[in-house]
């Protein structure tokens, strides 16, 4: 088989060449060898889909799912798996199968960079689908209490209708944003961030705050999600992006390494990572920089609804690393041990 040096399986075939096995570290943002998480859920499908673990007991189901995820990705198989923490500490993910919508893990919390694979594992025991997330992004999924308290600050609006909280970019960013970058021409919003096509953080303010003001109907059995939708779709147009696409991974605006949030409460739910964390970003590196979580730009627009209609009262624009001279941090947070996460219907994107 031929692989295509510019798609993902460049990454299979710089794994098989390397000889590494599942347990050898890789740095994240490693340009030859570490899978961003996109391309990682795409060789998962490409490899997996229509796999049948029909008459399996679950121990080997579990077992054969590894060998196909090690196949997948270029790795050799192991005559056993070993018992760490994640399983595949190389690429840095664990693997469920899951005939229901009930996610479990037990025994652990949720680790918030970790990749978690989801096997969609249909009623005839057939692989149909694969879907990656970190543990923050589970985090965010639990309704259920389980998760007793997430990372949270406090909005006070103020007078001011837009603030800009960092008037530059963090240190590290600076050096690859350019000013007028043409977004229509250059990549859609969930590329990966690149040299020079970034914008500096001021510009996404000056192109975001003309939002303040617009409204779009609070419509939907799911509203906070269609509320979302709805705000990345602005946003996507306003920066100058050709289409909207969202592919529900952070941050949502991953080619300028913007995370938008709707608030309509003072409560700002962060999930498991704080914005001013330095650990690294599941992005490829840029110029041989290792991009960090307090690296992001956070949009937060407060909102105002009538259970029609949501309308844009004000816009606030930070970095990871400023976000909490702005924004009051809740003290404290506390997980259970066993977690049992609902995954939404359209979770697997089916």
């Amino acid at each position: 088989m031929r692989f295509d040096i510019a798609g993902p399986e460049r990454y299979v075939e710089a794994i098989r060449q390397s000889g590494l096995s599942i347990y050898d570290p890789i740095e994240i943002g490693d340009l030859e060898l570490w899978i961003p998480t996109p391309e990682l859920e795409q060789l998962l499908n490409a490899a997996m889909e229509g796999i049948s673990l029909a008459g399996l007991p679950l121990r080997t189901r579990s077992k054969v799912v590894k060998e196909h995820v090690c196949q997948a990705l270029g790795y050799p198989v192991p005559s056993s798996f070993k018992k760490t923490q994640p399983r595949f500490p190389g690429q840095f993910f664990d693997t469920y199968a899951q005939k229901s919508n009930n996610l479990q893990v037990w025994n652990e919390e949720l680790a918030p960079t970790r990749r978690y694979v989801v096997i969609r594992v249909s009623e005839a025991d057939v692989i149909t689908r694969v879907k990656v997330v970190t543990g923050d992004s589970l985090a965010m999924l639990d309704t259920t209490g389980t998760l007793t308290q997430k990372y949270q600050a406090r909005l006070n609006p103020g007078v001011a209708k837009t603030e800009l909280i960092a008037e530059e970019d963090t240190e590290r960013l600076r050096p690859f944003v350019r000013a007028d970058v043409d977004l229509v021409t250059t990549a859609n919003p969930v590329s990966h961030p690149r040299s020079g096509q970034l914008l500096p953080i001021r510009d996404v303010f000056e192109r975001l705050k003309l939002l303040v003001g617009e409204s779009f109907p609070d419509i939907g059995y799911d509203q906070d999600r269609n509320r979302g939708a709805a705000l990345h779709r602005l946003v996507c147009q306003r920066l100058g992006y050709a289409d909207y696409r969202d592919d529900g991974q952070f941050p949502d605006i991953r080619h300028q390494l913007l995370e938008v949030k709707l608030q309509t409460s003072p409560t700002i739910d962060l999930g498991l990572v704080c914005p001013n964390s330095v650990d690294a970003l599941d992005v490829p590196k840029i110029e041989n920089q290792q991009i960090r979580h307090c690296d992001v730009r956070y949009a937060l627009f407060y909102a105002i609804t009538d259970g029609q209609t949501v309308t844009l009262t004000h816009l606030f624009l930070s970095t990871g690393e400023k976000f909490f001279t702005r924004f009051p941090q809740f003290q404290g947070k506390v997980l259970n041990k066993k977690l049992q996460i609902p995954l939404p219907a359209d979770f697997f994107g089916e």
